[in-house]
């Protein structure tokens, strides 16, 4: 038997403008952001939710390690929240932020969600979605 992960400690983003997507990070959708300095000496911007956290990595000075092919606009993210989709039909508006799809029902990790699609600065595909019971 192959030892067992446990969760997801942080994934990693690579975008074409950092302060545009730390904006709608935080002021869209509530995260909070970040600077560390890894054991390299650099200043990296993170953005933190809950026990989650998301590095950002200039598309134009990506850091190393990296993907074979790290590219804006190429990550597709669900994120779940306590708050009626309503009210963050209310709150997207309020920015200007399309809709793209949804409410619909889809499949999370535990069971049925209710999500909502919109896209962030560099067009990657956010899921806002919440547990849907019937």
């Amino acid at each position: 038997m192959p030892p067992k992960l446990t969760t997801l400690d942080h994934l990693v983003l690579t975008v074409r403008d950092l302060a545009a997507t730390v904006a709608f990070y935080t002021d869209i959708l509530g995260m909070q952001a970040e600077e560390f300095h890894p054991a390299d000496g650099s200043t990296r911007t993170a953005l933190k939710y809950g026990a989650q956290k998301i590095n950002l990595h200039p598309a134009d000075a990506p850091f190393a390690p990296m993907a074979t092919h790290p590219g804006p606009g190429t990550a597709d993210l669900c994120f779940l929240t306590e708050t009626p989709l309503s009210d963050w039909r209310v709150h997207l508006a309020t920015h200007s932020i399309q809709i793209e799809e949804g409410p619909v029902v889809r499949t999370g990790a535990t069971g049925p969600i209710l999500s909502i699609y919109l896209r962030d600065p560099d067009g990657n595909l956010i899921e806002v979605a919440t547990p849907h019971v019937g």
